[in-house]
């Protein structure tokens, strides 16, 4: 292969990786927007179910900004706020009772994963996926309660 040549190559094969990267790292289409939890649909192990939920999922520059308003069974009303980029990285969380950092990462198959951490060590994993006609978006929970129990939720969304 001539210099020439193997220079071309380098520089398409970079732009493709570079694109697969940006698409990526992107939200999956029609994630952006406000979302209420179907309690009725919805599993909490151990429960109870909260009361209601709603999610407020924002595209940022180069993130996405997630605002979470739940009303537990019991107790006051939680406000969390997060905003992250599907790097790996841990970004900040306010306001939830279980987690001080979420780490995202990209889209792969229409499902997204993040990380929650409290004090650097994961209290939950989280599966999301949104379907096909983006209105149903299910979020898929394991780790451990603010309490130390395990816990595997399955909270259905709609838009």
């Amino acid at each position: 292969m001539s210099g020439r040549l193997l220079q071309r190559f380098i520089g398409v094969a970079s732009i493709i990786l570079l694109m697969v990267v940006v698409v990526r790292a992107q939200p999956p289409k029609g994630l952006e927007g406000t979302w209420t939890l179907n309690v009725a649909k919805s599993t909490y192990s151990p429960g109870p179910a909260p009361k209601s939920m709603t999610l407020t999922y924002t595209v940022t520059e180069g993130g996405l900004k997630i605002v979470a308003h739940l009303v537990p069974a019991e107790g006051p009303e939680q406000h969390w706020d997060m905003t992250l980029k599907s790097d790996g990285k841990d970004y900040p969380v306010t306001g939830h009772p279980n987690a001080d950092s979420i780490s995202h990462q990209g889209v792969q198959d229409g499902k997204t994963q993040s990380t929650f951490k409290k004090g650097g060590k994961v209290t939950a994993v989280n599966v999301r996926t949104l379907s096909a006609d983006a209105k149903i978006l299910t979020i898929e929970s394991k780790g451990t309660d603010e309490k130390g129990r395990p816990m595997h939720t399955v909270q259905v969304f709609e838009k």
